[in-house]
């Protein structure tokens, strides 16, 4: 039996399918470039770090502007706070070193891990969600273990970097799995 979605379901879908088509490139994108320059931090290294958090708020504001028709964005504007904070965070723990960078990384995976959890929970009517919700909780973890990693001996970025692939994967699987959606059926 082939059910039709609601044309602001389809909407949404289409839309959120082809952002999270562009969020998985440029992940994979911004992962390969940063393992190039991540051995130390420099001021390409804090540019590269800076740029993901704001990529999340240009994508956070598209996803709201694109959900409207579906639901409350309200979780997707406690996101772009969290990431412009983590942005200006990133940009100020350039300058103090590895594990302050580590730590603003580390809390920030923690808190937007939480609210895309959250919000691929909100969204189960569109299909194609749990890979957001496994990304949510996973980005949680992985941020607890950056925020530990800061007190290691000899703290690195490299894990920090890698957590952009993952989340690619993620967001490839969820644009796959919202094309059905995205089509109304």
């Amino acid at each position: 039996m082939t059910t039709v979605a609601a044309p602001g379901i389809s909407t949404t879908a289409a839309a959120l399918r082809r952002l999270y088509f562009a969020r998985a490139a440029f992940a994979l994108v911004w992962a390969g470039v940063t393992f190039a320059v991540a051995d130390e931090l420099t001021a390409l290294t804090t540019v590269l770090l800076v740029i993901y958090p704001l990529v999340d708020v240009a994508a956070a504001v598209i996803d709201a502007r694109s959900s409207r028709a579906t639901g409350s964005p309200v979780l997707l504007y406690v996101n772009i706070a969290v990431s412009l904070l983590a942005a200006v965070g990133l940009a100020v723990a350039g300058s103090s070193g590895i594990p302050a960078a580590l730590r603003v990384w580390g809390a920030w995976a923690i808190v937007a891990g939480a609210v895309q959890l959250v919000v691929g929970v909100t969204r189960r009517k569109l299909g194609g969600q749990w890979p957001m919700i496994i990304s949510g909780g996973l980005s949680v973890l992985a941020g607890s273990s950056f925020v530990a990693a800061a007190s290691a001996s000899d703290p690195a970025l490299t894990n920090a970097v890698g957590y952009a692939i993952p989340g690619a994967v993620f967001f490839l699987i969820a644009a796959i799995r919202l094309g059905r959606t995205a089509k109304g059926n």
